[in-house]
């Protein structure tokens, strides 16, 4: 096993495999039928995960890419949006518009931290150990106050390339800021900084180009002149990080074998498909 491939491993095994169990949410069992209930998995965050549209093609969101690999007893309902924080998706009530649709068993994936390092924006920066985690708390409280089961996820790492080829972090405290919150209130957590950030080591810097918003002159008409985009992905990326988050989400146990797929499967970048916008 390479260095890469143990800092991945070791990322898995960081997960709190004995918490995310103490929550188990009670729809996860079966029906009198021997079936397993149907549920919803919500997603809250930014463009990293948020539904694209064809005038953003290739461009995709890793929310767009999971339900390839969830079982047919869950449904994914995307809330991510471009350019929201943790505050800032509050305070335009999209959380709000988010609970309204959650039923008992659901389960809230919470990402956010790639807008909350904006601080010199009052309507997104948030501080990574008092604002940021008083902001996340109200996920929390909203989910279990419906009787769903919240996780936390860590930021995804952006492509950040040091001369050496290493790949680095760039999401300052937030993460671990995020690791705190996660540990004092007793919910699960899916670190995908760490998980991405092993994973982009893996690939290497060339090869993260194929994952990454990176785009050649004339490839794409809504990118005429190119594009060298280091945080949001193309296909291959977004599902990558996808199948990451599934994988987690089971080491983690909050969603048993039986509820996921493929997550040692190729899938075809040509499954992504993007929308007219509405």
């Amino acid at each position: 096993m390479s260095l890469t491939r143990r800092q991945t491993a070791a990322a898995l095994a960081a997960l709190p495999l004995a918490l995310a169990t103490a929550h188990a949410v009670p729809a996860a069992a079966d029906d009198r039928h021997g079936r397993p209930r149907p549920r919803t998995v919500h997603i809250a965050g930014d463009s990293t995960a948020a539904q694209k549209y064809a005038d953003a093609a290739p461009e995709t969101g890793w929310g767009m890419a999971l339900p390839f690999f969830l079982g047919r007893t869950l449904t994914v309902a995307n809330h991510a949006m471009n350019g929201r924080s943790s505050k800032s998706f509050i305070d335009e009530g999209r959380l709000a518009a988010l609970l309204d649709g959650v039923r008992a068993g659901d389960l809230i994936l919470v990402q956010f931290g790639h807008n909350d390092e904006k601080t010199d924006d009052p309507a997104r920066g948030t501080d990574p150990y008092t604002t940021f985690q008083d902001c996340l708390r109200q996920y929390l409280d909203g989910a279990r106050a419906r009787h769903a089961l919240p996780v936390l996820l860590t930021p995804v790492e952006r492509r950040r390339v040091a001369a050496d080829g290493t790949a680095r972090p760039t999401h300052g405290a937030y993460p671990d800021a995020m690791r705190q919150l996660a540990a004092e209130e007793g919910v699960p957590l899916i670190d995908l900084q760490a998980l991405t950030l092993a994973r982009w080591q893996e690939l290497g810097p060339d090869a993260t180009e194929g994952y990454f918003n990176w785009l050649e002159p004339g490839r794409s008409p809504n990118y005429p002149e190119g594009r060298q985009d280091n945080t949001h992905f193309q296909p291959r990326g977004a599902i990558e990080v996808a199948r990451l988050t599934a994988r987690a989400l089971t080491a983690a146990r909050v969603l048993a074998p039986r509820e996921v797929r493929r997550t040692d499967e190729p899938v075809p970048a040509e499954w992504i498909s993007w929308p007219q916008p509405v």
